[in-house]
């Protein structure tokens, strides 16, 4: 899909980090952009920096786990702009706990987020798209969404999920003219990792990647292989290059985390042995998480 002066794109999640990055770089090939978030004021800066970049913004206050207002996001898009070329679904939180110290409410907030408001806005965007014949919904889920990593078990499920529903919306939009797609970061130079629900998950990756490198010494095993982070910049660079010409298959935007999946589908014991030094120095900073020891 070409991304000119008349494209029209709906981005959740767009007051910070990749969606934030999606909407000045739609805007640099002058798209029109609804920016959907919680925060206003954030959301004014990003409508900013869009029409700074040539675009035209549409600030929609919004929370999109309540459904009536997600459907109403893509609404006022349609009615603003008149029509709606492509959902973005970017919003999207982490969590910190184990399985046994995860509440019911971070499971609902998980999979509300992370899973509900998918269907909330696709379902809402969907028949405009296929009237018109063209469209492309893309869903950013997680590296998380195929492989595992400890102390957020609820996330890493929500993320499964979210890869679970593209594969089924792909499905049930063969020889549509509408594409679906999802995206598969690993890590990103967001706040992300410090605004997890029950504490920052970044400190215990943190800690636990300086715990792997003694354990892994100890152990005479190799290092857990970890990805460098990205910029939302370089993510938001793919996720464009994914709209322009659609994948046939799901999107990893870091180099190796392909590789990564495709051992967590065919040999998940062998990828778990490759990350031991890592999920036993998670484990021993999440256990002494309170004594910062």
């Amino acid at each position: 899909m070409d991304i000119t002066s008349s494209t029209i794109a709906l981005i959740t999640g767009a007051s910070s980090g990749i969606g934030e990055a999606l909407a000045i770089a739609l805007a640099g090939n002058g798209a029109n952009v609804a920016l959907c978030a919680r925060r206003t004021n954030k959301l004014e800066a990003v409508a900013e920096a869009v029409r700074n970049a040539g675009g035209t913004p549409l600030v929609i206050t919004a929370d999109v786990t309540n459904r009536n207002a997600a459907e109403e996001a893509v609404r006022y898009t349609i009615e603003t702009f008149g029509g709606i070329d492509i959902l973005i679904n970017n919003a999207g939180r982490g969590h910190l706990s184990s399985v046994e110290d995860t509440t019911q409410e971070q499971l609902e907030s998980m999979f509300e987020l992370n899973v509900y408001s998918l269907f909330y806005t696709a379902a809402a965007a969907l028949p405009v798209m296929k009237q018109q014949k063209r469209g492309h919904i893309i869903t950013v889920s997680s590296v998380a969404g195929k492989m595992a990593f400890p102390f957020n078990s609820a996330y890493v499920a929500a993320k499964h999920a979210a890869v679970g529903f593209t594969a089924a919306l792909r499905a049930e939009l063969v020889e549509t003219g509408v594409e679906a797609t999802v995206i598969c970061p690993d890590g990103v130079a967001t706040d992300w990792a410090g605004v997890t629900e029950g504490g920052p998950i970044g400190d215990i990756f943190v800690r636990g990647i300086r715990m792997s490198k003694q354990i892994a010494a100890e152990r005479n095993l190799p290092r857990s292989p970890l990805q460098p982070l990205m910029s939302p910049h370089d993510v938001a660079t793919v996720i464009l290059q994914a709209i322009r010409n659609p994948r046939e298959s799901d999107v990893f935007t870091h180099p190796g985390t392909y590789e990564l999946a495709v051992q967590a589908a065919t040999n998940r014991q062998a990828l778990e042995q490759q990350y031991l030094p890592l999920y036993l120095g998670m484990r021993e900073a999440y256990e002494t998480r309170s004594t910062g020891e």
